[in-house]
C-alpha cells in the first residue's frame, strides 16, 4: 500500500447549487482487494511501535453509502446508510428495520447519519439516530430517539428530542439544503449524548449563541441541555462553538476528554479538543470589503475564513491536530484501545473521505502530533469504530451498490 491522496467529493447528491461550489472536489474511490495492508508513517517516530499489518476483511457487502455504526453490549452491530435508514448485521448481511422515520431526506450532505445506542440498552433498548428531515419548512437536521424491539428488527416510540438544527442559507430553495450539517452523535463517558454540527453555509450561525448550527450540543437522552454546559446567552443544548462542520467526535480513553474532527475549507481540517463554552474560531461571516467569490456571495459566506480565526476572535481556541493545506476531509473518529494496537493504543483514528485513507495521529503532550496514513486502497471512508473485538470497523463512503462495512485486524 502507499501513500496517496486525491481530490473526492463531500458529500452525496449533487444539487445544481451544491455543484457549483464543490466542482473542484469531485472523485471516488473503489473497493480493491483484502489484502494485508502494509503501513505508511508520515512525521512517525522510531520510538513509537506500530502494529506491523492490517488484516481486512468484509464485514457486510453491497451496501449503499453507509454512514455509521453502533454495537450493542452482546456485540450486534447496527448501522446507517444514507440514502435508506437504519441496518442490523445479521449473518452478513443488512437487514433493514421496520419503523424507519418517513421524513427523511437524502440529499447533499442529508440523510440518515449519525447513530448512538443508549449507554442502558441492554434495559431501555434506546436506539438515538440523527436526520436531515422534511416535517418542517425549511428542513430542519434532528435527533430522533427510537426503542428497538427484542429482535432488533423493528423501530417503534418515535421521539423527536432535538429539532432546529439549521440545513442551509435563508433563500436557498429545498433542493440546496442539507450541505455543512455534521451528524455525528455519540455518548461520552459522562453519560451525555454528544451532538455535532455544521454551519449550513450561513454565515453567522457559528458565532451566534442562539443558533444551533456550527456547534457541538451536549444533551440527555431527552433532549435537555447538560449540566455543565456554558449556559449564560447560550443556548441551553450548546457545549462549544465556532465550528465548520464537524464530522467527527471521540472521547480520549485516559480522561474521557472531547475531541472534534472538523472539515475545513481548502486548508486546514482540524482536531480540536473540547472545552466547555470554547470557541473554535471559525467565523465566515465576512468583514466589510471583503471580496467573495460565487456563489457564496450570493449568501454573504465567507468560504476563505480562516479556521481559527484570532484576529477576529482572540479567545479562539488552537487545534491540537490540523491537516494544513490541501484538506483531506476527515470524518468518524475514535480512539484505540488495547495493546493489539502497541504503540498506537491511545491514538485516534479517521476515516477520510477526500483523501481516502484512515489517519492515526498521536497527540502529543509536548511537540507535533505524531500520524501515519493507512488503509489507502479502500476508496473514501465515512465512519472510524472500534469494535467490541478490538478491531476497527470502517465504512466506504461510494457512490453505488459495491460499498461495505469491513473491518481490519491489527497484528
Amino acid at each position: 500500500m502507499t501513500l496517496r491522496s486525491g481530490a473526492g467529493t463531500l458529500g452525496g447528491v449533487n444539487t445544481p447549487w451544491r455543484a457549483r461550489h464543490r466542482a473542484r472536489r469531485r472523485g471516488r474511490g473503489g473497493w480493491l482487494a483484502l489484502a494485508p495492508l502494509a503501513l505508511v508513517a508520515i512525521f512517525a517516530s522510531g520510538c513509537v511501535v506500530a502494529p506491523t499489518t492490517l488484516t481486512p476483511s468484509v464485514v457486510v457487502p453491497s451496501l449503499y453509502k453507509p454512514w455509521d455504526m453502533a454495537f450493542a453490549p452482546d456485540g450486534t452491530m447496527f448501522f446507517t446508510q444514507k440514502a435508506t435508514g437504519v441496518y442490523v448485521a445479521s449473518g452478513g448481511a443488512a437487514v433493514r428495520l421496520n419503523g424507519q422515520p418517513a421524513d427523511m431526506v437524502f440529499q447533499n450532505d442529508g440523510g440518515a447519519l449519525g447513530i448512538a445506542l443508549d449507554p442502558a440498552f441492554a434495559s431501555n433498548r434506546f436506539l438515538y439516530l440523527y436526520i436531515l428531515s422534511s416535517a418542517v419548512t425549511p428542513y430542519d437536521a434532528r435527533v430522533l430517539r427510537f426503542t428497538v424491539s427484542g429482535d432488533n428488527l423493528t423501530l417503534s416510540n418515535r421521539t423527536d428530542i432535538l429539532t432546529g438544527i439549521p440545513t442551509g442559507p435563508p433563500g436557498v430553495p429545498a433542493s440546496g439544503l442539507g450541505s455543512h450539517i455534521g451528524g455525528r452523535i455519540r455518548f461520552g463517558p459522562d453519560g451525555y449524548l454528544y451532538v455535532t454540527t455544521g454551519d449550513a453555509i450561513t454565515n453567522t450561525a457559528p458565532q451566534d449563541p442562539t443558533s444551533l448550527g456550527g456547534k457541538v450540543l451536549r444533551i440527555d437522552r431527552d433532549g435537555n441541555g447538560a449540566p455543565g454546559n456554558p449556559g449564560g446567552a447560550f443556548r441551553p443544548e450548546i457545549y462549544t462553538y465556532g465550528h465548520r462542520n464537524v464530522q467527527g467526535i471521540a472521547f480520549r480513553p485516559s480522561d474521557g476528554v472531547a475531541f472534534s474532527v472538523e472539515h475545513g475549507p481548502d486548508c486546514d481540517d482540524e482536531i480540536n479538543e473540547l472545552v466547555p463554552g470554547g470557541n473554535y474560531g471559525w467565523d465566515p461571516n465576512p468583514p466589510p470589503g471583503t471580496v467573495l467569490d460565487p456563489p457564496f456571495d450570493a449568501v454573504n459566506y465567507w468560504y476563505g475564513a480562516p479556521m481559527t480565526d484570532t484576529s477576529r476572535h482572540p479567545d479562539a481556541r488552537a487545534a491540537a491536530w490540523s491537516s494544513g493545506c490541501p484538506t483531506i476531509a476527515p470524518s468518524g473518529a475514535t480512539f484505540l484501545t488495547g495493546t493489539q494496537w502497541a504503540g498506537w493504543n491511545g491514538a485516534i483514528a479517521m476515516a477520510v473521505l477526500k483523501g481516502s485513507q484512515v489517519r492515526v495521529v498521536r497527540l502529543m503532550s509536548s511537540g507535533a502530533p505524531l500520524q501515519w496514513t493507512v488503509v489507502t486502497d479502500h476508496g473514501r471512508l465515512r465512519s472510524a469504530v472500534e469494535g467490541p473485538d478490538g478491531d476497527l470497523y470502517l465504512c466506504q463512503d461510494l457512490n453505488d451498490a459495491t460499498a461495505t462495512v469491513f473491518k481490519v485486524h491489527p497484528s
